[in-house]
């Protein structure tokens, strides 16, 4: 008996996930993660189900509908949401009562021995009140900024950086900047806007409304994950308890793809871009360094959904399509990513946000393509200059210019680069940490 490995855990667990969107409507980190997630619990021998929302607009008489299917072998549970029907809109986007109400059904009939959010963003609060109203032990991811940002990325609606500790008074200017109007007027006038902003004191109770109700339930769950130490200490400046968060970098899985890719020489630096094309990842900041360097060699890959944010794809397009170098590729198949980072010398991650842990850089170190990225949030974590990248002044399209002409002045730089890169871990690394954190609060 002694002899005999001891298994991973001692006994089988209902598992339930819940996450704003899930595939194959929707293939974000996010998504993957949770569909990942409940694969590899599935083949630990637990019992796994995964709840989600489908809709917002939804045109129906009621305020939520859902529907059963299955994904890939993952059971999934799709809310519609009639948002049109919402009695408070602002306060239905963090703690909808019918998402509540439906959670409490699937919970009672499932009886998970844990429940684990991952994001926060659609189901909000309305997901943990029930689990928590029946003692079952909750796990929370924190993949961005929503917790303590309406706008989810700590970036103002005039494209600068939130501070980092969260002030309500401050959120309801960069919330009434969302509309043009009052954007310019926030340009223009700073000072008298900010006066103006400080006075309005019944929308900044809501939004300390909103925040205080979302750090109150954190505060309140078993484990709280975050997917860097940079988002693990944003939340511990806006209040949530150091002691039930852990920093737990995600996994990579990339079946069937050597840990480094045959990369084949060219005259030209092969640069490509992956992820969405929207202005906070900082694509045009990207063209904007082309822009500095019109006779360089090098070439650009732009993989990624235009169709997304279609006014910023024909922006980009109209303003820098004569430039020949610059290829929009589109979309392309997960199981396909081997073969385009072998087109590829370097990953260029230009986003102005904080980030948390892009998957395209562990991806690309997984298959030995170095990373420019900014030198901000998550991005900086990964990538150490000169070690595995380089870094750039966020938002500097110069300082992008000037880290490109460099790996072009000199070749033999790409490849310390590359010797440079750090282990990634992997996903099963990933899911051991994981299914123990289930299980130690299963037992509890």
């Amino acid at each position: 008996m002694d002899d005999q490995p001891l298994p991973k855990t001692w006994f089988n667990m209902k598992i339930l996930l819940a996450v704003h969107h899930f595939p194959p409507d929707h293939t974000g980190g996010a998504e993957w993660q949770t569909y990942r997630t409940a694969r590899a619990m599935q083949e630990r021998g637990h019992t796994v189900r995964v709840v989600c929302i489908r809709r917002l607009d939804a045109g129906m008489d009621a305020d939520l509908a859902w529907e059963d299917d299955t994904f890939q072998g993952v059971a999934v549970r799709r809310l519609d949401l009639n948002m049109r029907r919402a009695a408070d809109p602002f306060r239905w986007q963090y703690h909808h009562p019918a998402v509540a109400d439906n959670l409490a059904q699937l919970i009672r009939e499932f009886q998970p021995n844990v429940f684990h959010l991952i994001g926060g963003y659609l189901l909000g609060v309305s997901a943990l009140d029930p689990a928590e109203q029946a003692g079952i032990p909750r796990v929370v991811s924190l993949t961005d900024f929503w917790y303590i940002c309406p706008r989810i990325t700590l970036l103002k609606s005039d494209g600068t950086l939130s501070p980092l500790a969260v002030d309500p008074l401050r959120c309801v200017g960069c919330l009434a900047g969302e509309r043009r109007r009052i954007r310019w007027l926030n340009r223009l006038f700073p000072g008298a806007m900010n006066r103006y902003w400080q006075k309005r004191t019944a929308q900044a109770s809501r939004l300390q409304e909103r925040l205080t109700t979302l750090r109150d339930r954190l505060n309140r769950v078993q484990v709280v994950i975050a997917l860097s130490r940079f988002i693990q200490s944003v939340y511990a400046l806006n209040g949530i308890r150091p002691e039930i968060m852990r920093a737990s970098i995600q996994g990579v899985e990339l079946p069937g793809l050597p840990k480094v890719v045959n990369h084949q020489r060219s005259n030209v630096l092969r640069m490509g871009y992956m992820g969405q094309i929207a202005s906070h990842k900082g694509v045009h900041i990207l063209l904007e360094a082309l822009r500095c360097l019109p006779e360089a060699a090098l070439e650009l890959k732009i993989f990624g959904d235009g169709t997304k944010f279609p006014a910023y794809t024909r922006k980009l397009r109209k303003q820098y399509g004569g430039d020949d170098r610059v290829q929009w590729m589109g979309v392309f198949a997960r199981e396909k990513i081997g073969e385009v980072l072998q087109q590829l010398d370097v990953v260029i991650v230009p986003s102005i946000w904080y980030e948390n842990t892009p998957n395209v850089i562990l991806e690309s170190f997984t298959c030995g393509v170095p990373v420019i990225a900014s030198n901000l949030g998550g991005m900086a974590e990964l990538v150490q200059d000169g070690r595995g990248g380089m870094l750039f002044a966020p938002g500097d399209a110069r300082d992008l210019a000037r880290q490109v002409e460099r790996l072009i002045a000199d070749p033999a730089l790409l490849s310390r680069l590359r010797e440079g890169i750090p282990p990634v871990r992997t996903v099963e690394d990933e899911m051991d940490e994981l299914e123990a954190i289930y299980c130690q609060l299963a037992a509890a």
